[in-house]
């Protein structure tokens, strides 16, 4: 059933979801802090471009969002030009920001408080799952505002999953950054390891990628990595900044990262390099100093 949506936020992920939802026959109005990009978006796929959140949010049943962290957020909801101030009461907004949970506890309740409902969101599966709209989706919020927001969401997802109220969504996207953090390093110290063993690391990569140490970052990043290739993918800032999200709810309920925190440390090393708009899978420049960036 076609929905009146908001988008706001046309970045790498956000312009091929708002797409995704135009091509699925929403009617789409979109909000990009760069006009320029908004009025691209509108040239490919028709629909609306405005000028604040406010106005983007105006008659829309769910306003979606995918900024870049807290403080864009707000700036995008609350305030005299924040979605917040342009929603009907029964309207949802969908955040699929990576974000604090504080966040999404914060901005449930002033949505409670006001009359719509809100989901936290997170994504996960990078550019190419938003452009071929597969995308993974962590949410978080109530059973009857995430029920309603599914089946829109469903344009660019693969697989969508409540997993408890406000804020569940982005603890489990910590979960899945804390997960790739380890699993990068681990294989960028294996390829580091085959290149100075003297063995052929495709060959190395090929034969052990059909055993136990197969992952999504081995079968999509191992000959990049091996070429010294990081101009693509999640960039290094955005990790360190999830990275960040991490250790700071870590300190808050208790639990120890010592090796997300280690390889945080080793992604601030990757930057000084010059390398903070690289893949993530750029940690094995580290090791090898004289692989270059091409």
């Amino acid at each position: 059933m076609s929905e009146k949506v908001a988008f706001l936020g046309l970045g790498v992920m956000g312009y091929p979801m708002a797409g995704h939802l135009a091509k699925a026959g929403h009617e789409v109005t979109v909000y990009n802090r760069t006009s320029t990009r908004s009025d691209a978006w509108v040239g490919q796929y028709g629909g609306r471009a405005v000028k604040t959140p406010r106005e983007a949010a105006m008659g829309a049943s769910f306003v979606f969002t995918c900024v870049g962290n807290d403080d864009d957020v707000r700036a995008v909801t609350l305030g005299a030009d924040g979605a917040f101030a342009g929603m009907t009461k029964g309207a949802i907004l969908v955040d699929h920001t990576t974000a604090s949970a504080s966040l999404a506890r914060e901005l449930a309740e002033v949505a409670r408080e006001a009359g719509f409902g809100f989901v936290d969101a997170p994504v996960s599966g990078g550019q190419a799952g938003a452009e071929n709209g597969i995308l993974t989706v962590m949410a978080g919020g109530a059973e009857a505002d995430y029920a309603k927001a599914e089946p829109v969401i469903d344009a660019y997802a693969r697989a969508v999953r409540l997993m408890g109220p406000a804020g569940a969504g982005q603890l489990t996207k910590m979960v899945n950054q804390i997960c790739i953090a380890g699993v990068v390093e681990g294989l960028s110290e294996g390829i580091h390891f085959a290149q100075r063993a003297g063995l052929d690391p495709v060959a190395v990569i090929d034969v052990i990628s059909k055993g136990a140490a197969q992952s999504w970052q081995m079968e999509n990043r191992y000959k990049t990595m091996i070429a010294g290739e990081f101009n693509h993918g999640f960039a290094v800032d955005w990790m360190r900044k999830d990275l960040a999200i991490c250790l700071n709810e870590a300190r808050s309920n208790g639990a120890h990262l010592p090796v997300a925190a280690l390889v945080d440390q080793f992604y601030s090393e990757v930057q000084a390099m010059g390398g903070n708009r690289w893949d993530t899978s750029s940690l094995v420049a580290r090791l090898n100093k004289d692989t270059k960036s091409r």
